[in-house]
């Protein structure tokens, strides 16, 4: 009988309906639910870009599926096979339910891997540890990728979303040479750069091999979609950066998230709604690098990381 191996593929997570939008806030919040304000603004940012519909976790299920179908290609199947579980940070499944679920299958030894490219204590290394106690808690041996944010694939398939941007950018008119890529991330706290986090660097490296690949002349890194509290989180922001490059002159502004994969409310949201509605106000043409979301690229480039670390 063939053995299976556990593949947890980890996320953040999205409520599945408007009315699911105060509980999950309230387990990012750790058990405080948000004001009646706060939830107002929040339904109102879901509303306006979906309109109820929540294109994240149809985007987390399909990369889930993809990836464990191109993880049993060309291997020996009767010797193991991969099989994927989902675990959210902040909603159902979470981590330790899909950890449980593998236990519960028989499953002895697993690999875990966060759909997010690039390692920050404070972001995929709470997911691992999150998954591993729960994992040695049951039983389970478990390996995980730590980041994967200069893997060919994954630069090949940001690079070629830059240039087919830059090709629009030329046929509405504009040099693509005059067009001001900022590569842009989920801000975190400061205090990461004291504790000498690799996120920062990472993301430049990501960025520093596009610009290699697609030429790009110009070109920023700037932070968005930071957390509303006291203490100060990485910058400039995208939405400050954008007034500053007005300052300058610049009118042809490209947007590359390259700190996420998938469609959701830091994207759909903050760049496309909010970050648009300044542009307009600046004159200045802002456009988007589509995301990932199951990109063969992505995928390859997660079969890859996930191979690599059972293999270990």
């Amino acid at each position: 009988m063939k053995s299976k191996v556990g593949v947890l593929v980890m996320s953040y997570g999205t409520p599945e309906s408007l009315e699911g939008i105060e509980a999950y806030y309230t387990h990012i919040r750790r058990g405080h639910p948000p004001t009646p304000e706060q939830l107002q603004d929040l339904v109102s940012r879901y509303e306006a870009i979906v309109g109820g519909v929540f294109p994240l976790r149809e985007n987390t299920n399909q990369q889930v599926r993809e990836l464990q179908a191109i993880l049993n290609q060309g291997i020996d199947q009767s010797e193991f096979e991969y099989v994927c579980y989902q675990g959210l940070k902040h909603a159902a499944p979470l981590i330790e339910d899909g950890v449980e679920q593998m236990a519960k299958d028989g499953i002895k030894r697993a690999v875990g891997i966060v759909l997010a490219p690039h390692y920050s204590v404070m972001s995929v290394g709470s997911y691992i540890k999150r998954a591993q106690e729960k994992s040695t808690e049951l039983g389970i041996e478990m390996t995980f990728v730590e980041s994967y944010h200069v893997h060919p694939q994954l630069i090949q398939a940001l690079s070629e979303r830059v240039s087919a941007k830059l090709d629009q950018f030329e046929e509405a008119g504009a040099n693509r040479k005059d067009v001001m890529v900022l590569f842009s991330a989920h801000s975190l706290p400061k205090r990461i750069l004291e504790m000498g986090d690799p996120y920062p660097e990472q993301l430049l490296e990501t960025s520093r091999a596009i610009v290699e690949q697609t030429g790009v002349t110009q070109w920023q890194f700037s932070w968005q979609s930071a957390g509303r509290t006291a203490e100060p989180w990485l910058g400039p922001d995208v939405l400050d950066t954008l007034q500053e490059l007005s300052k300058e002159q610049v009118k042809n502004v490209l947007v590359a998230p390259v700190g996420f994969v998938s469609d959701h409310l830091e994207v759909l949201y903050d760049l496309d709604i909010e970050a648009q509605a300044i542009s307009k106000e600046l004159d200045i043409r802002l456009m988007r690098t589509d995301s990932l979301n199951s990109d063969p690229l992505y995928m390859e480039t997660l079969r890859d990381a996930v191979r690599a670390s059972f293999e270990k």
